[in-house]
């Protein structure tokens, strides 16, 4: 398994692209946000490409739907397939329906289930989830020392979408994270699916307020999350400089939030490394060229001290 730092690496196996590809790509949700960053990564680095054309498709998170997407990609003969999965552990199935058509799939951003045996002419193309949540841990330990609170901390985790392994991941390296360094007398006082949507982290975060247990640090595992943790929390009147807020992806809003001095932490997910490496893939497998099974894009921690450096990158 690979990681790398951009497309470059990838796309050395551009070169030459002479017949046009068409790749079907489904998509778990138009209307997240990094998934929306990822659409336009896709789109991007396809105008890049000579003669490759994206068929997208809109899964709603529905993995039904989703299912159909790619059989009919399969019907209509496409020459590769990327797709960001409604549900991981419904990947088996795709790979196998994808491996008996003969057409290359790349699977991107949410790692498949099946990660460790797919097929030939299959990948995925990620970053490690447990990276972003030891990374925003370690940040997060960091400031609760300075407020002296290392040993005593409540904190909550709002979770996403618990189909996704990401979601998992992410928490549990937290969990992980904070027991084995300075905080591990930080008190996990619960953990939630906020289903990565801003509008339940609010309800969520209004439930633990409401409960009347003191919140010291939320860890999100992403941004949307902990922008609705911080609306939620300024809604019931508590100071942020009371409670320590981290997510995962580095969005405009969420480095709007972090200017605001309403974010504390957030973790660099490169949508454009990820996306420009997916296409780079599908069309170098489609091609008949092997890549690496896993390509990894690193998370990278981003804090008021060096958040200008992010500004553009997602």
């Amino acid at each position: 398994m690979k990681s790398i730092c951009t497309a470059a690496v990838l796309a050395a196996l551009m070169a030459g692209t002479a017949s046009a590809e068409t790749i079907g790509v489904s998509m778990q949700s138009f209307d997240n946000n990094f998934q929306t960053l990822l659409r336009q990564g896709l789109d991007a680095r396809a105008a890049e490409v000579s003669g490759v054309n994206l068929q997208i498709e809109d899964a709603q998170t529905d993995i039904s739907k989703q299912r159909s997407q790619v059989d009919n990609f399969i019907a209509s003969g496409v020459d590769a397939i990327i797709m960001t999965l409604a549900d991981t552990s419904a990947a088996p199935g795709i790979s196998e329906a994808a491996k008996r058509a003969g057409i290359p799939l790349v699977y991107l951003n949410l790692e498949p289930e099946n990660i460790a045996r797919l097929p030939d002419k299959q990948a995925y193309v990620g970053s490690k989830e447990t990276d972003s949540g030891r990374l925003g841990a370690e940040a997060a330990c960091e400031l609760l020392k300075k407020k002296g609170k290392a040993g005593d901390a409540q904190a909550y985790i709002l979770m996403g979408d618990l189909a996704h392994q990401a979601s998992r991941d992410r928490t549990s390296s937290v969990k992980e994270t904070l027991a084995a360094g300075d905080c591990k007398g930080v008190t996990i006082a619960d953990e939630q699916s906020a289903a990565w949507t801003r509008t339940n982290a609010i309800d969520l975060t209004t439930n633990w307020i409401t409960a009347g247990r003191p919140i010291d640090v939320v860890f999100a595992n992403n941004d949307e999350m902990a922008i609705g943790a911080i609306q939620g929390l300024k809604a019931a009147g508590i100071s942020m400089d009371d409670v320590i807020v981290v997510g995962i992806d580095a969005t405009q809003d969420a480095l709007a939030a972090m200017a605001a001095g309403d974010l504390d932490v957030t973790v660099f997910q490169n949508a454009k490394g990820q996306s420009a490496s997916a296409v780079d893939a599908a069309v170098a497998l489609a091609q008949g060229k092997s890549v690496d099974k896993a390509v990894w894009v690193p998370f990278e921690l981003v804090t008021p001290e060096n958040m200008d450096q992010y500004s553009q990158k997602n």
